[in-house]
């Protein structure tokens, strides 16, 4: 499932059973494992998580009513190069030390505390109704725009707008500009 959603793939649906979205990375991670798809488990979770865009969570209460309970966004973590090299401004072999131990400092915790990805519920059922609680992330939001037409996106901006406040750029604003400077073989000139 995760190696097909990575390729040529607008969206994938499965189910699993996790009761947290902290779970249902691990479970998959150590599936893939377990197949023999990754020896390492980094490189196993950050395929997942490249995957995993939104998590549906249903349950069933006690009177048997089944239900959305939440709806969580998976946002990848961005791995930053945050690296100093400062140390060749210093004058002074304690002051390069201090740079090196910096850059160790982080190196190491990179490598033993990387986290790959946040999550945030953006849908939660409290008391019989369903409560917007967080905004979708700017790349997600542009990824289910590009996937509109252009009456969804603007039924889609104005939920946004609605809800959270937020004007994304008119999708095909980039688009529209381009068109004529296509059409005539040259660029407008701007002032």
């Amino acid at each position: 499932m995760i190696q097909s959603a990575q390729v040529a793939s607008k969206f994938t649906l499965f189910t699993h059973h996790a009761k947290t979205f902290p779970d249902l990375v691990t479970a998959l991670r150590n599936s893939m494992l377990r197949a023999g798809v990754f020896k390492d488990e980094k490189t196993a979770e950050e395929q997942v998580v490249q995957v995993l865009n939104f998590d549906i969570h249903l349950v069933k209460d006690f009177r048997g009513r089944r239900y959305i309970e939440r709806v969580t966004e998976c946002i990848p973590v961005e791995e930053k190069n945050e690296y100093t090299f400062n140390h060749r401004k210093e004058k002074t072999l304690e002051g390069k030390i201090d740079k090196f131990m910096d850059n160790a400092t982080y190196y190491f915790t990179k490598s033993t505390n990387r986290e790959l990805f946040k999550y945030q519920n953006i849908l939660e059922y409290h008391d019989g109704t369903y409560v917007l609680t967080n905004k979708i992330s700017d790349r997600n939001i542009q990824e289910m725009r590009n996937n509109m037409d252009e009456s969804d996106v603007e039924a889609f901006d104005k939920f946004l707008e609605d809800n959270w406040g937020i004007k994304p750029k008119k999708w095909n604003d980039e688009d529209q500009e381009e068109a004529p400077k296509k059409r005539r073989g040259r660029a407008k000139k701007t002032n």
